[in-house]
């Protein structure tokens, strides 16, 4: 049986990849341009905020960022006094992360722009196809993380 030849723009893992960095790029300039935040900062301030504080390890496992990209961030928002660390009271080698009262002020401010900003890129689909759309993702990332041999 002849295998059929490998096409890029057929490749999906590729057009996913493209697909992504696209919208990925709509937001980042989006934030950067309205708050001044990069993407990984702005991941970093919505995982606080939906859970009351994480550890650095515990945003990087949330949002499948690396511990350098997790930690530059993390500097970044303390030095803008957006976040404020303490001890981990479970672990003496890490701290605590949490927003400031600054930090819940802009997560404020940012939330319903995003929402925005979703609702925009994904204006294209219908509900029912939206709603495929997320099952698909949520199947494929399974499916991805099993195969690399990482699991949610």
């Amino acid at each position: 049986m002849a295998r059929k030849p490998l096409r890029l723009d057929q490749f999906m893992p590729y057009r996913l990849s493209v697909a992504a960095n696209r919208v990925s790029g709509a937001v980042a300039s989006a934030y950067d341009r309205l708050f001044a935040l990069s993407v990984p900062e702005w991941r970093v301030i919505a995982v606080l905020a939906e859970s009351e504080g994480a550890t650095q390890n515990a945003i990087g496992q949330k949002t499948a960022m690396d511990k350098v990209t997790v930690s530059r961030a993390a500097i970044s928002l303390a030095g803008r006094g957006l976040i404020e660390r303490s001890p981990n009271p479970r672990d003496g080698r890490s701290h605590m992360l949490s927003l400031s009262r600054e930090g819940r002020n802009l997560y404020r401010r940012i939330a319903p722009k995003a929402l925005e900003l979703e609702a925009d890129i994904f204006s294209v689909l219908s509900q029912e196809d939206l709603a495929r759309f997320r099952e698909a993702l949520d199947h494929v990332a399974r499916k991805a993380a099993e195969l690399s041999g990482k699991r949610d």
